[in-house]
């Protein structure tokens, strides 16, 4: 156990949940997500490996208990496997509980057996739809076969896959729920999730917006959902779904956020520690790291940090410019 005090916020919220963006860049460029021509970070501003896992591990000291490692798309930084085995030695020793990652599928074929030999047992895979037409169009150039042999050789390495997708009116919504018997059929968990207000894509969001009350009302017409308490630490609310064995979840931002019992902050590629998703307020923790190697400032800025989270965050649909709740992409504060 550790002598330090967990953080706590002044809500009375424990941070156990840190999500760490190791990369902005990606190798899609999805609709909801990215402009098409974005412009990515100066490398000399994104934190070295070496920084992240000792901001990480101070975060692990003070009672991170799940470490996600995201993006951008963490596989397309170099040396992230090695990254996965540093980290895992908080596995070890028990003071870490889990070490996943959220990826689009695209470089998992190549990278799941070094992930699963550096201890995680769990990723979420990106995927909003089953059509190849339709996944090309939704990501500008992808290639669904090549995700799904990711996912293959996830599951081969013995690493639990949960399929995420973002339900988009007009978009995917007519294959929502075959994308549920696809995921169920294949032994995966498979989460809805409300498109977000985040970055300039070139698109307005409210023409795509769904909300999942919507969803959900359609599919509890066919199928019998049993609330669930299950959880993996993160906002979806879960549910059994009687007719296929499976667990569904719903990440429901604008409809019904979670912020009153929300246990994570956000760690983005230049270091810098967004306390909510939703908000802009946020601490530099690469400047802290690269002025001293002294432990007991990080540990300082921690706590100066986590006493500024905010009660929730303001997301808003409407249409024109007004839908943007924030100006930063979700790439770069990390998915």
């Amino acid at each position: 156990m550790s002598a330090l005090p967990p953080l706590v916020d002044k809500f009375g919220r424990q941070v156990t949940y840190l999500r760490v963006s190791v990369t902005d860049r990606c190798d899609l460029r999805c609709t909801y997500c990215m402009a098409e021509d974005m412009e990515f970070l100066p490398r000399k501003e994104v934190l070295s490996l070496e920084e992240i896992d000792r901001i990480a591990s101070a975060f692990i000291r003070r009672g991170v208990r799940k470490l996600r490692l995201t993006g951008g798309e963490p596989l397309v930084r170099r040396g992230i496997v090695g990254l996965a085995e540093r980290l895992s030695r908080h596995l070890d020793s028990g003071a870490l509980e889990e070490l996943t990652l959220t990826s689009n599928g695209n470089q998992l074929a190549k990278h799941a057996a070094g992930l699963a030999n550096a201890g995680v047992r769990r990723i979420n895979v990106s995927l909003d739809t089953l059509d190849a037409d339709r996944f090309r169009s939704i990501t500008r150039w992808g290639d669904i076969e090549r995700v799904k042999e990711g996912i293959a050789a996830a599951q081969a390495a013995g690493i639990s896959v949960k399929i995420n997708a973002v339900a988009l009116r007009h978009v995917n919504e007519d294959e929502l729920e075959s994308m549920m018997l696809w995921a169920h059929g294949a032994g995966h968990d498979l989460t809805f999730i409300e498109t977000m207000p985040m970055g300039d894509t070139g698109e307005d969001r409210a023409n795509h917006y769904l909300p999942l009350s919507v969803v959900r009302g359609r599919l509890a017409e066919r199928y019998e959902l049993t609330p669930l308490v299950y959880s993996t630490g993160g906002p979806a609310r879960y549910f059994q779904v009687e007719e296929t064995g499976g667990r569904l979840g719903f990440i429901t931002p604008l409809t019904h956020n979670f912020c009153e019992g929300c246990n994570r902050v956000r760690l983005t590629a230049t270091g810098q520690l967004y306390m909510c998703l939703g908000q802009e307020d946020r601490a530099d923790l690469r400047a802290v790291v690269r002025a001293s190697e002294d432990e007991g400032m990080l540990d300082a800025a921690l706590d100066e940090a986590i006493s500024r989270k905010p009660k929730g965050h303001d997301f808003v649909i409407e249409r024109g410019a007004s839908s943007i709740s924030t100006p930063r992409h979700m790439s770069f504060t990390g998915g």
